[in-house]
Parts: C-alpha cells; sequence; structure tokens
C-alpha cells in the first residue's frame, strides 16, 4: 500500500502499517491473513439471523480515553465480532491500532497502553463474506492539508458506488472498499474549513449512517437526516461520551444525555459543544430491527428500553395469535423477552426449553456439512425434562433463511415435545436492507419467496404467526405523528425512506465493507 495518495488537488496520506501498532513493532502485530477466529463471522452462523454491521464509540476530555473506549466497545461487542479499532489523540498526535477478532483479543494492557490522549474514537464490526481484511477494520485513519483524520461509522451509503466512480474520474485512488473511505476524500478534495467540508460530504450522502471523526482538535458525531442508525451522547464528570447503544454508558458509568438527532452534527473543541445541521430532518426512520433483535436488552433508543418493547411485542403476539399450550420457551438470547411477554399475557408458564452455550466460539476447523448441520446442538440445547410430553410455543425474533428454525423445532421434537406452535415477534423479513444490516440476497430470505403457510410447512411447526405490522408499531410506541411512527420497515414492507437504485445500491454490506 503506498504511503501517500493524490487526489485531485487534495492529498491523502495513508500511514505506513507499521503506524496501526499504537506503539507496537510490526513483527509484535497481530495481523491476521487467514483462518482467523472470527473470520467471516455471519456468513455460516448457525443462528440464521440478519446481522448488525458495526458499532462506534467515542470519547473527548478525559485522560482515560483510549481505556473508556476498550470498555464502551466490549459492550458494543455483539454489533460487531469481527474486527476492532480505537485511535486517540495526544496533543495533536494520533496513535491507533486495529485488529482482526474481539475487543478482549485485539487489545491489551500494552497497547492500551499506547494509546495516550484525552479524546479518542473506536468502532467494532461485522463484515461480509470477501470483506474479512484488517484493511477495511476502523477507525480508518488518513491525513490530509489540515493534519491527521480518523473516521469510524456504523451504516451503508446507497450511493456510494456512484459517488467512488465520480472521484475515481476525478484522479482519486481508493485505498480500501470501505465506503467510509468515500467521506474521507469528500472532506479532503474540500476547499472549505472543516466543519463545512464535513457538511458539504455528508450532504451528498444517502444512506443511513451514524459517523465519529476525529482531528487533531475537534471530535465531530452525525446521523442521517432520517436517523436510521442510532448514536447516543453522554456525559463523564466534564468528558462527552459518544456511542451507538446506552448500555456502552452503563458499562463505563457515564449519564445519558440524548439521542444525536437525524440531520444533526454536533462538534466538540477547546470552546465545547456546537450544535448544528447539515440537512434538515426528513421522514424519521429508525431501524426497527433494533428494537427486534440487534440493540442489547438493556439499552434505550429514544428513551424506549429495548426489553420492555420487546415484552410488549410478546404481549401484542399473543393478542394477535393466542395457541393453547403447556409452555412458552424463547430462542436465545434476543426472543428472551418477547416470549416472557407472551407468557405473561397468556398465563401459559415461561420455561427455559432451550439454553444456549455461550462458550462455544468460532474454531479454526472449516467443518462438513454435515457436522456444521449438527452444530447447532453445540451452540443450543433443548431441555428434555422441560419439553418431553409438552405443547411448546416457541418464540423468535425472526426468520431469514428458515433454516435455523427447521432445526430448532426438530431439536424441540427430538427432545418429546408433542406440538411446536412457532411465534416469530416481527412482521415477515420479506426484503433486503440498504442501510447497514448484513442480509441475504432476495432469493434467500424464505419469506420472500413463500406464504406463511408454506414456511410453516417448510419449517416443520404444528402453527406459524408472525407480528402484524401495527401490532410492531404498537408495541414499540415512538413518534404517533410520524409516518410508521417513526421506524424504517422496509425489510417488512419494501417501503425504503430513501431513494434506492437497486441495481447499484450493496444491499449485503454496510460503510464497514
Amino acid at each position: 500500500m503506498p504511503d501517500e495518495v493524490k487526489s485531485g488537488t487534495a492529498r491523502l496520506a495513508y500511514p505506513p502499517s507499521g503506524q496501526a501498532l499504537g506503539g507496537l513493532a510490526p513483527s509484535e502485530a497481530r495481523f491476521w491473513t487467514g483462518d482467523y477466529y472470527n473470520e467471516g463471522n455471519g456468513q455460516e452462523e448457525i443462528f440464521d439471523k440478519a446481522k448488525e454491521e458495526c458499532g462506534v464509540f467515542g470519547v473527548f476530555g478525559h485522560p482515560d480515553a483510549a481505556n473508556l473506549s476498550y470498555y464502551g466497545l466490549h459492550a458494543l461487542q455483539h454489533r460487531g465480532e469481527e474486527s476492532c479499532g480505537i485511535c486517540s489523540s495526544e496533543d495533536g498526535t494520533f496513535h491507533y491500532h486495529r485488529g482482526m477478532g474481539l475487543v478482549k483479543e485485539v487489545f491489551d494492557r500494552e497497547r492500551l497502553g499506547a494509546l495516550k490522549g484525552d479524546r479518542a474514537i473506536g468502532h467494532v464490526r461485522y463484515s461480509t463474506s470477501g470483506s474479512s481484511k484488517l484493511a477495511n477494520a476502523q477507525p480508518l485513519v488518513f491525513k490530509y492539508r489540515d493534519g491527521d483524520l480518523a473516521v469510524c461509522t456504523n451504516g451503508n451509503l446507497v450511493n456510494e458506488p456512484v459517488i467512488r466512480r465520480e472521484l475515481e474520474e476525478q484522479g482519486s485512488i481508493f485505498q480500501t472498499s470501505s465506503d467510509t473511505e468515500v467521506i474521507a476524500h469528500l472532506i479532503a478534495r474540500s476547499p472549505k474549513d472543516l466543519v463545512e467540508a464535513v457538511k458539504d460530504a455528508f450532504a451528498r450522502l444517502i444512506g443511513g449512517y451514524a459517523f465519529l471523526i476525529m482531528t487533531k482538535d475537534r471530535l465531530i458525531a452525525a446521523c442521517d437526516p432520517n436517523g436510521f442508525r442510532p448514536l447516543v451522547m453522554g456525559r463523564l464528570g466534564d468528558a462527552y461520551i459518544f456511542a451507538s447503544e446506552t448500555c456502552a454508558f452503563e458499562t463505563i458509568g457515564a449519564e445519558y444525555v440524548r439521542d444525536v438527532q437525524p440531520g444533526e452534527i454536533l462538534i466538540l473543541d477547546k470552546n465545547g459543544l456546537r450544535e448544528e445541521r447539515f440537512a434538515p430532518m426528513e421522514r424519521r426512520a429508525v431501524c426497527a430491527m433494533e428494537y427486534i433483535y440487534f440493540a442489547r436488552p438493556d439499552s434505550d433508543i429514544n428513551q424506549i428500553n429495548l426489553h420492555s418493547s420487546r415484552k410488549r411485542m410478546g404481549r401484542q403476539l399473543a393478542l394477535e395469535s393466542f395457541v393453547d399450550a403447556d409452555i412458552v420457551t424463547g430462542v436465545p438470547d434476543s426472543s428472551i423477552s418477547a416470549a416472557i411477554g407472551y407468557a405473561e399475557q397468556t398465563g401459559i408458564p415461561y420455561e427455559l426449553g432451550l439454553i444456549k452455550n455461550k462458550y462455544t466460539g468460532r474454531t479454526f476447523i472449516q467443518p462438513s456439512q454435515e457436522l456444521r448441520e449438527k452444530g447447532v446442538k453445540m451452540k443450543l440445547s433443548a431441555v428434555r425434562k422441560v419439553v418431553e410430553g409438552k405443547r411448546v410455543v416457541m418464540i423468535d425474533d425472526s426468520i431469514v433463511r428458515g433454516t435455523t428454525s427447521l432445526r430448532i423445532v426438530n431439536m424441540l421434537r427430538e427432545a418429546g415435545a408433542t406440538e411446536v406452535h412457532v411465534r416469530i415477534s416481527s412482521p415477515p423479513f420479506m426484503n433486503p436492507c440498504y442501510y447497514g444490516i448484513d442480509t441475504p440476497n432476495p432469493k434467500d430470505l424464505i419469506a420472500n419467496t413463500k406464504t406463511v403457510e408454506e414456511i410453516r410447512k417448510a419449517i416443520n411447526a404444528d402453527s406459524l404467526y408472525f407480528l402484524s405490522k401495527n401490532g410492531l408499531m404498537e408495541a414499540v410506541g415512538g413518534h404517533e405523528n410520524e409516518k410508521n411512527r417513526g421506524l424504517c420497515l422496509s425489510c417488512f414492507d419494501h417501503d425504503y425512506p430513501t431513494k434506492v437504485q437497486f441495481e447499484l445500491a450493496k444491499a449485503t454490506s454496510c460503510s464497514c465493507d
């Protein structure tokens, strides 16, 4: 990789790879190039779920910024398990390290000790097929005319292919396949000061994104005009904290202040906080899957607690689709809250009929298809003494391909369940996402090609019901006077809040890729 790249009249420089070690020599780095622990995490996942692509965390004005970022990213690990990184700023000098693997594997005491400074931004990510490489790990760090620039994001830019092609025609040379690099080139090419250049760059983007940008003396946070991806601001003493979810605040003892609003840009520098806009808020469209599945149950989005909203989904599901049964069980972990709500509403006892083994990670071995089919029992087991001879209501949050649902239903039957009734706490997942969720090709989405009855037969269930769209909106709550109560439901109803050029947009990646 060249150390410097010229982009028109702007100059973007890429630091030598050895500098990405936070003070460690290149020989000590963990540069994975092959079969590492979480390579391609999500592509062959036993649990058939759509994947959130990434999470961001930022600190401004705290002497222990890197360590706080470490704990914050650890709290956001569920948003991305393949790679992570932290960049800190000390008196205008950047220190950073990125690596493949979990936060606890990539960082140790020595690496964190090298990340000095009172401000930092960090990132965790999933990848999609073909993108498992260190070059795409974030934060991405660049040099431009005013010094160093670090960028990390959560989301996906719908019009990235168009902007990238335009920049390449004007002489820009890209070093990664990440959408995030497009932002750096747009900023570097602008003759305006940093804040106005960032505003102009954001104004060109279409899609869902939450950005953190750091320079030697500023930290900038921004959300897209629809608010697809969550971003919250907190305080820890005099320091400002930013995170994809409020659960990260609880981990470090920070106090929630507010959500960053759609189209808003927040600028922190030596003079404090400035609140500005780069665009008016358009149709508010927070990703419904954040409420259904992605975010941790102890997080709040727009001051709505996720555990409580998922319990309401379960209650609403019971009102819409009661079935006489002996026990209710949820597919761990994300469906437990909805299962509790269903049980409370119906009066049917909630039981731990399914147990998840939390200690089975990915291995270096690529199993055969036969072993992979059996592998679900490594991660999930039915409790025979609980389900044997019982009519079971199995609650899950979604069905993507249907493969996992079939395995779990059969597992319950093999454990002695006399009936298995499947209830899903979301509408049928029928359409790909263009705003930052890693979803399969539409033809691989079972609800895109089959009716509910056909899906029931395919997963071997005695009955199947999906929560209605209106029931979902009622359960979440949100903004009563806005369309879909301020939710994006495009994966359920194909009503995309932004213009999407389907032949160009990437439905299987995010700005990390």
